[in-house]
């Protein structure tokens, strides 16, 4: 492990200088500079003392970052057809994380079903097609290559008007589908 590294990265989030760390530990600039740079090694003392000036515990310091998977390929997608339209969960594990993407396709004419209010906001573009948002009592037209947000505090849902498969993008915060 680089403890260095880990406490310039640390510092850096938190908007200090090596000077302001420096100070709130009683130690030198030079010595936090050393530090950062992997020149010296800290006592434990010493590293108890800058991990609270960082705001740590050892336990947070030293633990393993997860390594995230960051690409999807479209063998992981779930797909899962409604009869009218296919959704496609584009990141398998969504429903863990913050945001929820998914890959809608609707035939002409057809609509997906009726979301009740819930909590969380939730962002769509078209890719191709147009579509009626149904929004608690209003009615949007949306076209290709035009996108839509809202507060998920009324009933919504989404409607192909045209005569072709509408495909949509649509992420959900917090995840819902």
């Amino acid at each position: 492990m680089e403890i260095g590294k880990k406490i310039k990265e640390r510092r850096i989030i938190l908007q200090l200088t090596q000077e302001e760390l420096a100070n709130r530990c009683e130690l030198t600039k030079g010595y936090i500079s050393q530090l950062e740079n992997d020149k010296t090694d800290p006592s434990i003392e010493t590293l108890k003392i800058i991990l609270d000036a960082l705001g740590m515990s050892f336990a947070s310091f030293f633990k393993e970052e997860e390594q995230q998977q960051i690409k999807f390929s479209e063998d992981e997608q779930l797909d899962k057809d409604f009869g009218g339209y296919i959704q496609s969960w584009l990141v398998p594990s969504a429903q863990s994380l913050a945001m929820e993407p998914i890959y809608v396709k609707i035939k002409p004419k057809m609509k997906t079903v009726v979301d009740l209010p819930h909590d969380g906001e939730e962002f769509g573009y078209v890719i191709t097609g147009m579509i009626n948002l149904y929004y608690g009592d209003q009615v949007i037209k949306i076209n290709k290559g035009e996108s839509f947000y809202f507060k998920t505090n009324k009933q919504h849902y989404i409607q192909n008007i045209g005569d072709d498969e509408a495909q949509i993008i649509w992420v959900s915060y917090p995840p819902n589908f």
